[in-house]
C-alpha cells in the first residue's frame, strides 16, 4: 500500500470518530431530555392518580354523610304518617317520601361506584409507585452515564484533533486536498479497498489494468466512476 494512502486511512478513521462526537453533541442532550421526560410523566400520573383517590374519598365520605341525612329524614316523614288526619296530608306526605326513596337509592349506587373508583385507584397507585421508581432508578443511573459522555466530549475531540494534525503534517498537501474533496463528496468515505475487483465504494467493475496500477502502489489511483481513493488489501480471492 502507498504509504500516503495508509495515512489517510489513518486519517479517515479519525474523521470518522470526530463525526461521531460532533453528532453525539446533538443526539445526547435529546436523549437526555427524553430520560427526564420520561421520568417527569411517571411523576405526574403517579400524582393526578393521588390526587383522584383524595377527590374520591371526600366523595365517598359526602355520599355517606348524604344517604344518612337522608335516612334520618325518611325515618321522620314515616313516623309522621301515624298522625296524618286527611287524604291531601298523605299524598304529599306520600310523594316526599318517595322523593327521599329515590334520593337515597341514587345516593347508594354513586356510592357503591365511588368505593370500586377507589379500590381501583389504591390498587392503581400501587402500581404506579412502583413504576415510578423503577424509572427514576433506570433514568437517573442512564443520565449519569450520558452526562459523563457530554462531559468528556470536549477532551476526546481535542485528542482526536491532535492525532489528526499529526497524521496531516506527514500528507502531501494536494494529496490531502484530494482525500478532502472525495471526502465531501462522499459523506466522509474516501479511502475504499477494492473488492471482487471493483470499487468498494460504488461498485464499479474495474479493468484488469487499473488492478494492477493499484497493486503496484507506486502511486495513489482513485476510481474513474465515483473518485473514490483505492487500495488493494492483499486478498486475491477480492
Amino acid at each position: 500500500m502507498h504509504p500516503h494512502l495508509e495515512m489517510l486511512m489513518k486519517l479517515q478513521v479519525i474523521d470518522y470518530d470526530l463525526g461521531e462526537l460532533e453528532r453525539s453533541k446533538d443526539y445526547l442532550p435529546d436523549m437526555m431530555e427524553n430520560l427526564r421526560r420520561e421520568v417527569v410523566e411517571a411523576e405526574t400520573k403517579l400524582a393526578d392518580a393521588r390526587k383522584q383517590l383524595e377527590e374520591a374519598k371526600v366523595k365517598q365520605k359526602n355520599l355517606e354523610l348524604g344517604i344518612k341525612s337522608k335516612e334520618a329524614d325518611l325515618q321522620k316523614y314515616q313516623q309522621q304518617m301515624m298522625s296524618i288526619k286527611t287524604n291531601k296530608e298523605y299524598d304529599a306526605l306520600v310523594t316526599q317520601i318517595d322523593g327521599i326513596k329515590a334520593t337515597i337509592s341514587s345516593g347508594e349506587t354513586e356510592l357503591l361506584e365511588t368505593i370500586d373508583l377507589v379500590s381501583k385507584l389504591e390498587t392503581d397507585i400501587t402500581e404506579l409507585a412502583e413504576k415510578e421508581k423503577q424509572v427514576k432508578e433506570n433514568n437517573t443511573r442512564q443520565l449519569k452515564i450520558l452526562q459523563e459522555k457530554m462531559d468528556s466530549i470536549g477532551t476526546k475531540v481535542s485528542g482526536k484533533q491532535e492525532i489528526r494534525r499529526e497524521i496531516v503534517a506527514t500528507v502531501p498537501r494536494s494529496t490531502l486536498s484530494t482525500y478532502e474533496r472525495v471526502r465531501r463528496g462522499k459523506g466522509g468515505r474516501a479511502v475504499v479497498a477494492v473488492k471482487k475487483r471493483a470499487c468498494g465504494a460504488c461498485f464499479k467493475s474495474l479493468t484488469p489494468k487499473k488492478i494492477q496500477e493499484i497493486k503496484r502502489a507506486d502511486r495513489i489511483r482513485s476510481c474513474d466512476n465515483c473518485g473514490a481513493l483505492l487500495y488493494w488489501d492483499g486478498e486475491e480471492s477480492n
